[in-house]
């Protein structure tokens, strides 16, 4: 078989099982979202809810489809979700896409910003403490970084609103931009630095350390010791020999590391009431807005297998020889 039909055959097989976990993925939590408490009527009709009588409530069950079983619920929302119709939002009272469309370049944006700049970071940081293992700049790096990432993100994003938002007044404690300024480059900036703060502060040791500990696994290998022999300097080595085979390593740590700065992601908008889809998710299933609730979770898991499959493509580049490994991600 050739080189192509392999790669096509990799790609068939993949889209099989981004449809299967999809499909698994929604029948949970479609299921779990209506068997939590509340009333997803109370969304829709706020307090004219209480007004209501018997009869009009039962009434507006039925209008909305919510006085029939779950897995009723589930094939008829799974067939209009075929045909393109992801429902009604409860809490908006408009199609959820109309909802969902504004807020998830927000999401986009922060979280891929965040994302690479805590992954140049913390190679660099890794290099670098390689580079002076156990001197007393190692050290301190890592006490540092561990008191860091044992700081809740809610709490340092509370203290930064209160520091640089209300006591100093320099950068604004919500929102993803200023009123009537949403196409302002510089003023969303303004208000995505804290919340870009937060998830650098919170996730960056976590990766750092792990990219550090497989660096210095590789300085300790033979083909290191040869080359230092040989007059090489340590920083050349790093940088031309080993930061190469750490690559692979790097990648799959940022594969897997995507549910991780996303989970960062909805609690850094919730605290600074950042408009995104991780906001809107925490809103959608605190007043049981189903329809938003499932478009949201299918979004952040689509962007999650995304993202490993595109780090397994990255890895069989680097290394071909994990393409004929028995042992396969996907």
């Amino acid at each position: 078989m050739n080189k192509e039909n392999k790669l096509v055959i990799r790609i068939l097989k993949r889209i099989l099982l981004l449809s299967v976990v999809m499909f698994l993925l929604s029948v949970v939590v479609f299921w779990l979202a209506r068997l939590a408490p509340g009333d997803p009527l109370q969304s829709f009709y706020g307090d004219s809810l209480e007004m209501m009588t018997s009869e009009e409530v039962a009434a507006a069950r039925t209008r909305l489809g919510l006085d029939q079983g779950i897995g009723v619920q589930y094939v008829r929302w799974f067939t209009n979700v075929v045909h393109g119709d992801f429902g009604l939002s409860l809490k908006y009272r408009q199609p959820v896409m109309n909802v969902i469309k504004p807020l998830i370049g927000n999401t986009l944006v922060l979280g891929g910003i965040a994302y690479i700049v805590i992954f140049i970071l913390a190679v660099l940081i890794a290099i670098f403490c390689t580079l002076h293992e156990d001197q007393w700049i190692d050290r301190l790096i890592c006490k540092i970084g561990t008191a860091a990432y044992y700081v809740p993100a809610f709490w340092l994003g509370v203290v930064l609103i209160l520091i640089f938002s209300v006591n100093l007044g320099w950068f604004p404690s919500s929102g993803a931009y200023d009123v009537g300024m949403a196409d302002s480059i510089g003023n969303r900036m303004k208000h995505m630095i804290l919340p870009l703060v937060v998830m650098i502060f919170s996730h960056l040791w976590y990766y750092a350390y792990m990219i550090r500990n497989k660096f210095l696994d590789e300085v300790r290998k033979d083909y290191v010791l040869l080359a230092r022999s040989k007059g090489l300097s340590k920083r050349k080595i790093l940088w031309k020999h080993c930061l190469r085979n750490v690559m692979p390593t790097i990648v799959s740590i940022m594969a897997v590391s995507v549910p991780h700065v996303t989970g960062g992601t909805v609690t850094v908008e919730a605290v600074f009431n950042y408009a995104g889809i991780g906001n809107l998710a925490v809103e959608s299933a605190k007043y049981h807005d189903y329809n938003l609730l499932m478009i949201d979770v299918l979004i952040t898991g689509f962007i999650v297998f995304l993202s490993s499959f595109v780090a397994q493509t990255v890895n069989e580049e680097i290394d071909p020889r994990m393409k004929d490994s028995e042992v396969r991600v996907w």
